[in-house]
């Protein structure tokens, strides 16, 4: 009795660890440089104002703006070659706070790449700064700042601008000249074998971005 009693309960435990999904999660990959979300299988640039950090060898400066970003939002969309992008926003995100001309902002947005990382991964709270209150996942990130982020949509209203993303979790419309910030995303994860964070980004296209930076300084 007591080894049928056992084996009874190893089957359904069994059986629950099978139908049970995967818990989502933030993966550190590639010696911390960058994060696999695998959640909506994508994978984040770990540093988020690598564009400001890292000058993978270049000897002369780069206009790079007054916080330390892109110069605005053409440069980070240019730069990328289909492969790497900048988190992107989805119409309509029914669970943005408010919908208005075919466009979804305000916070709770966790229908976007940028949102969903936010609030669902990093434990963000609408209208509070993600560099005060978080989980321990944002510790993987690093140089995260307390300006917007770039999102890689188009405001469909006026071409002129671009949705973002603040640090408070507000998700909004802003003319494309104005300086912020930009965190890399890729589609699928990436294998986690250390590599030099340059040799990734030039496999990557990540790369692109200081290109067109160079050209326009």
């Amino acid at each position: 009795m007591k080894t049928t009693s056992i084996s009874t309960l190893c089957a359904c435990a069994l059986a629950l660890a099978v139908t049970m999904p995967a818990e989502a999660a933030l993966v550190s990959v590639l010696g911390g440089q960058a994060i696999n979300d695998t959640d909506l299988n994508v994978t984040w640039v770990a540093d988020a104002n690598l564009a400001a950090t890292n000058t993978f060898g270049l000897t002369y400066g780069l206009d790079l703006g007054p916080n330390g970003g892109v110069t605005n939002y053409g440069p980070s969309i240019i730069a990328t070659d289909g492969t790497m992008t900048w988190g992107g926003t989805m119409f309509p995100d029914l669970s943005c706070s408010d919908q208005a001309f075919t466009v979804s902002y305000g916070t709770g947005c966790t229908g976007s790449e940028m949102g969903h990382l936010y609030y669902t991964e990093l434990g963000g709270v609408a209208g509070s700064s993600i560099l005060t209150t978080h989980n321990a996942n944002y510790s993987l990130f690093s140089n995260v700042q307390y300006n917007a982020y770039w999102s890689g949509t188009e405001y469909a209203a006026n071409t002129l601008g671009a949705l973002s993303f603040g640090a408070d979790g507000t998700q909004s419309a802003n003319y494309k000249n104005l300086y912020f910030d930009v965190l890399a995303v890729r589609s699928g994860q990436v294998a986690a074998v250390p590599v030099p964070t340059a040799a990734w980004l030039f496999t990557t296209g990540l790369f692109g971005l200081f290109g067109v930076a160079r050209r326009k300084a």
